[in-house]
């Protein structure tokens, strides 16, 4: 019986190795400081834009919320 505890003790042990060391491989280093500029860029500059799939995913949310109460209302009234 201990033996069985063991090896499932270490079996887990070896995929959470396995597995961190694989995350820490996965890093990639950070770019050098001024990005090819003459100082720091100006903001916004390299941001990717995110506006139009913020709209689609609050659209999104408001449509799905929106028919969870129109479901809640409809059972209540049954």
């Amino acid at each position: 019986m201990k033996t069985k505890i063991l090896k499932k003790f270490f079996t887990l042990l070896l995929i959470f190795i396995i597995m961190f060391v694989t995350n820490v491989n996965a890093q990639v280093p950070d770019p050098p400081s001024n990005h090819g500029y003459n100082g720091n860029p100006k903001p916004g500059a390299s941001s990717a834009p995110i506006g139009s799939g913020l709209f689609i995913l609050l659209g999104l949310g408001a449509a799905y919320g929106g028919k969870k109460i129109y479901d809640a209302r409809k059972n209540n009234n049954d």
